[in-house]
């Protein structure tokens, strides 16, 4: 191998090296935002597990709401009922009384 040669491919390889020297830097910057997308998904991860319990606790709230009229109005019912047995039966010892 001569001088020239040696010149010649020495010139190839720093020119190599440059251009692997820029690739290389592409693929950091590449990385760092790939770590940035990863980090920004795994936080709306966690956002998303918080919202589906926050979701959940609201189901169960809007249920026992939503049931509260029914019982309200079983309650009203059974009342209504003693009350209306409570007068017949109140009626009938008056009629006898009477008798």
């Amino acid at each position: 191998m001569n001088e020239l040669e040696v010149e010649r491919r020495l010139t190839e390889t720093e020119a190599r090296s440059k251009s692997n020297t820029h690739r290389i830097d592409d693929l950091e910057h590449r990385q760092d935002g790939l770590e940035k997308l990863v980090t920004s998904v795994e936080v709306l991860a966690t956002r998303q597990e918080t919202v589906e319990t926050d979701v959940k606790e609201i189901k169960a709230d809007v249920k026992e709401l939503a049931a509260k009229p029914g019982r309200r109005w079983e309650a009203f019912a059974l009342e209504l009922g003693k009350l209306l047995l409570a007068a017949v039966v109140g009626a009938v010892m008056v009629w006898i009384g009477l008798k």
